[in-house]
């Protein structure tokens, strides 16, 4: 019941309390955003949601869009200014996911939603993950996702679905706080900068072995 109803109705009741209640905060961090990365305020890219359906997901754009002479971009290393290392240490460039909620795209808690250029490289029990709302946070996210391989993160998300509950969301939210309080790097970090490298990785495993496990 909780997982198919009381989850959802949660969500929706948060993130409008969410909304309302930080929407100074959200006008403030949008206005520094402007001044100091530039336009658009908002980074947005399609990922996959629950059933693997592809929706746009929205945050506080953390670089800026500095290129050399040629015009290309220049590394992520040389964009990301010392603001933006602030709003992914705080984890504040993750607040327009809000809406994301509200709308029923994301829950609170789940499994981080990845690059839609991914999917093909998941196993059968990995695709459990995209049978739930993607989190704003999740159990991989607060059990070292910086510092575990990938197969272990893709099995945290599996142990969150599979034994999804209020109970299990409480404890991951709780995690959370104790991860962004302790100003740990487990959440701070880009999904792309952190991830990038799961499609090759999963390749090179099928060229070499036959299977994605």
């Amino acid at each position: 019941m909780y997982k198919n109803g009381i989850k959802r109705c949660l969500d929706f009741l948060l993130s409008l309390a969410g909304i309302i209640v930080l929407s100074p905060v959200l006008l403030v961090l949008a206005a520094l955003v402007r001044v100091k990365l530039g336009a658009p305020v908002l980074f947005k890219q399609e990922r996959p949601g629950k059933n693997e359906k592809i929706f746009t997901l929205c945050k506080f754009r953390t670089m800026t869009d500095a290129r050399d002479e040629k015009g290309n971009l220049l590394p992520d290393t040389a964009r990301l200014t010392k603001f933006g290392k602030f709003l992914r240490g705080t984890s504040l460039d993750e607040l327009p996911e809000l809406f994301n909620i509200l709308k029923g795209d994301m829950s609170i808690v789940g499994p981080r939603p990845l690059l839609v250029s991914y999917l093909p490289y998941y196993s059968e029990k990995e695709r459990l993950r995209h049978s739930v709302r993607p989190g704003l946070t999740g159990l991989a996210q607060v059990s070292g996702r910086n510092f575990i391989d990938w197969d272990r993160r893709l099995a945290k998300d599996v142990e969150y679905v599979e034994n999804l509950s209020f109970r299990m969301d409480m404890k991951v939210l709780w995690m959370t706080v104790q991860t962004v309080l302790g100003h740990t790097e487990e959440v701070a970090q880009d999904t792309n900068a952190v991830e990038g490298n799961f499609a090759e990785i999963r390749k090179k495993r099928l060229e070499e072995t036959g299977t994605l496990v």
